[in-house]
């Protein structure tokens, strides 16, 4: 089965592509594997000016780089370019820690000199999605290459031109030739390259289903892998929280991307003593959401990424309607050319519909009704996901509890949920384990040694020479 990109815009083929062979595939491992040996070796100093060159690229070439992210998969086009800019930031940050980050750590023991040392692992499996076609990337590629290892990545196969971009972004960048390679081929032959010997680890970020379909041929074949999963984020919003801030980020929140993102508010969860004060501006401010050509750059909302998107979330929205939940604006496919859905708010929300108990992946807002700050903690943790959190208050003592209650691996407090490369970035429960960014993400794929040299003060090789 051919591989198409697919403008969702306007239902348009863009491109196909074949398959990579067998054979294929099987010089790619062998040119990685070649590539490991050479890059392991380099120092962090060259691996930072070649990763700072892909940085220039992406900043460079932003608008071109954005085009193709909203031609693949319709995220707005002001967003594209800032997303092709956000991976210059990820570049750049590590480019500048990384040897920091996995400097030899001396370990006070009598006897001898003793340190940590942190070392590549070798070829590292990237499986990607489409939401973020460029940042999900490069917020692996960018760690993992600056430890030295190497990256194979098999994208979304709705975005085929932003997976070959990225492989021709750290090529002329420098890297050696196999350090970041592109595979073209269908899901159905992951499990076996995860198992292939050549592959030393496997990252994911995907639906729920394929994080445990990745994770189990990981562990079967015994080796590391850090899976990222969805999420329904709560959006928490407490009397004392500046009102007309929480409505405004609140919308973003959950508009963000056309709706299709992991970390995007999900979950509306207001004290009941603000309830119909703030829903009724959210759901007055949600239907005044911009709709339209993704590459005008007055456009607010595009389309969803593919026409499956576009019907699973319907579906998903008229059970909840059957179930009890209320349409307080939006609730429908559009009527027009291309994947659009409109901007949705629910409320009244039965415990048993999707709009409460699933991942809603487009702009629908769910709003639940919270009698005070230990039942809104309560619908917050009752979901089987735990990525990201936002919380709205002023008072110091409700942050204190929220901070340490919420089940989530990001909480922001007065603020949107972003990733960040200077921030840990995973979840919990249903949303993955394992941690991407930060000095924590590039910790993840290497191998951390320990040393012990007995008896000699002066062990060539220690972490304190």
């Amino acid at each position: 089965m051919s591989i198409s990109a697919i403008n969702p815009t306007t239902g348009e083929k863009l491109r196909t592509f074949e398959p990579y062979s067998a054979a294929r595939v099987n010089e790619a491992l062998d040119r990685g594997v070649a590539a490991f040996q050479h890059h392991r070796r380099t120092s962090f100093a060259e691996r930072a000016t070649h990763m700072r060159a892909a940085a220039q690229i992406l900043n460079a070439e932003c608008r071109e780089l954005g085009r193709l992210m909203t031609l693949e998969m319709g995220k707005p086009f002001k967003a594209a370019m800032a997303e092709a800019e956000k991976c210059a930031t990820a570049c750049s940050y590590y480019a500048e820690n990384a040897e920091k980050f996995l400097a030899d750590q001396p370990v006070q023991m009598e006897g001898g000199r003793s340190w940590v040392a942190f070392q590549p692992l070798g070829l590292v499996l990237a499986i990607m999605p489409w939401n973020f076609p460029f940042w999900q990337v490069f917020r692996f590629a960018a760690p993992a290459l600056m430890a030295g290892n190497v990256g194979i990545l098999k994208h979304a196969s709705n975005v085929p031109q932003c997976a070959l971009a990225i492989e021709d972004v750290f090529r002329r960048a420098g890297f050696v030739e196999g350090a970041f390679q592109t595979l073209l081929i269908g899901p159905d032959k992951v499990e076996g390259i995860i198992a292939d010997p050549r592959i030393a680890a496997v990252t994911l970020t995907g639906s729920e289903g394929a994080g445990r379909s990745v994770a189990s041929a990981a562990g079967k074949n015994l080796k590391k892998s850090v899976i990222e999963l969805g999420g329904s984020d709560p959006f928490i919003v407490m009397p004392s929280a500046d009102m007309d801030a929480a409505v405004s980020t609140a919308v973003t929140a959950r508009m963000i991307n056309n709706g299709q993102s992991c970390i995007a508010a999900k979950r509306f969860i207001i004290h009941e003593k603000i309830y119909d004060q703030f829903v009724k501006k959210f759901v007055a401010a949600v239907s005044k959401v911009r709709i339209g050509d993704p590459m005008d750059e007055q456009t607010e909302l595009g389309p969803l990424a593919t026409a499956a998107i576009r019907d699973d979330l319907d579906q998903q929205v008229q059970a909840s309607v059957a179930a009890g939940a209320k349409v307080l604006t939006g609730g429908q496919k559009l009527e027009r050319k291309g994947f659009f859905y409109a901007p949705t708010v629910l409320a009244d929300i039965p415990s048993n519909a999707p709009a409460a108990r699933d991942e809603l992946f487009g702009p629908v807002a769910s709003v639940f009704k919270a009698r005070d700050l230990n039942d809104a903690i309560r619908i917050a943790n009752g979901t089987t996901f735990g990525l990201g959190a936002s919380a709205w208050t002023r008072d110091d003592a409700e942050r204190a509890q929220f901070v340490a209650e919420i089940q989530s691996g990001l909480l922001f407090i007065n603020g949107m949920v972003v990733s960040d490369a200077r921030l840990p970035f995973g979840g919990v429960k249903n949303s993955g384990f394992g941690r991407e960014l930060g000095e924590f993400g590039i910790q993840e794929f290497v191998n951390i040694k320990s040393v012990r040299v007995m008896g000699d003060k002066q062990a060539k090789g220690s972490a304190t020479e």
